[in-house]
């Protein structure tokens, strides 16, 4: 307190002593002096939680019916050629390129992209299939190239199937560089529920993917599926995401669904396990994925 505050109470019980004596005892209840306590204050109200997204199972009525996949002679070279690592060919029992390249129709001469390109195993397989004349972009951000893929992806792009590769080091909200436009097709295979983790704006993600497609263009999803219900709560956990979400977010950005294929699905799958690659060990490959081809219309 202040010498100013002591002064002043001093002061004020000196005159209620003063007023004590003169009456010959201390004054009467009502007339002492009552302390001033102000009322508290209340907090203020939080404002209200906003509504979750509402996400709805996929409707079996309204989805196109799943593709039967046969592999061309052409792609099933591409997938058989010797030239290929020992490690992706590894890979491949449990990631069926051949389906994955027949399914969506790549083609030479095409101008793609792949989000989240990683060490580059879907990355080579698209730049075999587009040969010289075409063009792949490969994106991986800054935390992907620091924690696993800087090593394998800078040295597979030394390679000379790898040449019509582009390197793009770039954030997932804005993915793709300005010359990659008009785009037959962009790719995210087991990725999409990494950007839940990550904390990426999807709907900024899509949006730009939207724009960098021709019309007509074609945004290929391959994931691993969540349980119903989960929605994108195992993202990070078990790096699933319910097929639900995906659709709705892809549409919400006007994505038309243009097809869905089988045949990376799994029913025995339980989907309560973690399928990261390091996490998964012996299983790895053998997760439930939904595969689905959605375009931008025309």
């Amino acid at each position: 307190m202040t010498n100013a505050g002591w002064w002043r109470t001093g002061l004020t019980v000196g005159l209620l002593a003063a007023a004590a004596c003169a009456s010959g005892g201390p004054p009467p209840a009502a007339e002492r002096a009552k302390p001033q306590i102000a009322p508290p204050v209340a907090a203020p109200e939080p404002p209200p939680e906003p509504e979750a997204p509402k996400i709805l199972p996929v409707d079996p009525a309204t989805a196109p019916q799943a593709t039967p996949v046969n592999v061309p002679k052409n792609i099933q070279a591409i997938v058989d050629a010797k030239d290929r690592s020992a490690a992706d060919r590894a890979l491949d029992a449990g990631r069926h390129p051949g389906e994955l390249l027949a399914f969506f129709e790549v083609k030479p001469g095409m101008k793609v992209a792949e989000l989240f390109a990683g060490g580059g195993y879907t990355a080579e397989l698209l730049a075999r299939a587009v040969g010289k004349k075409g063009v792949v972009y490969g994106q991986n951000s800054k935390l992907v190239l620091e924690q696993f893929a800087e090593a394998p992806w800078a040295a597979r792009l030394k390679t000379p199937k790898n040449k019509n590769v582009v390197r793009v080091d770039r954030e997932l909200e804005e993915p793709l560089p300005p010359e990659a436009n008009n785009l037959d097709m962009v790719f995210s295979v087991l990725f999409y529920h990494d950007a839940v983790w990550l904390g990426t704006d999807r709907a900024k993600m899509n949006a730009a993917v939207f724009a960098a497609l021709k019309p007509g263009g074609v945004y290929a999803i391959v994931d691993h599926s969540g349980r119903t219900g989960t929605g994108t709560s195992e993202a990070k956990t078990f790096h699933r995401i319910e097929e639900s979400v995906v659709r709705q977010e892809l549409e919400s950005a006007g994505f038309k669904l243009a097809g869905e294929a089988h045949f990376l699905r799994n029913n025995q799958d339980t989907r309560d396990w973690n399928d990261s690659p390091i996490a998964a060990e012996a299983r790895r490959g053998t997760s439930d994925r939904f595969v689905l081809k959605y375009v931008k219309p025309e």
